[in-house]
């Protein structure tokens, strides 16, 4: 992992709204209501959570929660997918993981 990308993930949960969004995808279904229901029974993103979901529950402005999910996704702590005119994050826990293991070995 790069310093600059190590930067990126330090800055993307320095902000205390964008560290609660990460938490509550750790266990979407204990902190959000059930989701899908804007994909086809062929759809799948297991984990994925809609964007107005993550809104409602910080109660901030929609752009702010799209400018904090992209922020993180940019920073590799995100995967989305997009299904029609709505977009459903989750975590990417291979990035997580990796973040977790170089932060063991180098700080």
């Amino acid at each position: 992992m790069t310093n600059k990308q190590l930067q990126d993930i330090f800055k993307a949960l320095s902000n205390e709204s964008r560290l609660k969004i990460l938490q509550w995808l750790k266990e979407p279904s204990k902190h959000f209501p059930p989701q899908g229901f804007h994909m086809t029974e062929e759809d799948s993103f297991e984990g994925g959570v809609c964007v107005g979901s993550i809104q409602e529950k910080l109660g901030i402005s929609q752009s702010a929660v799209s400018h904090y999910l992209d922020l993180m996704q940019r920073a590799g702590l995100l995967e989305s997918a997009r299904f029609g005119k709505w977009t459903y994050y989750r975590r990417n826990e291979s990035m997580i993981e990796s973040f977790k293991a170089e932060i063991n070995s180098t700080l």
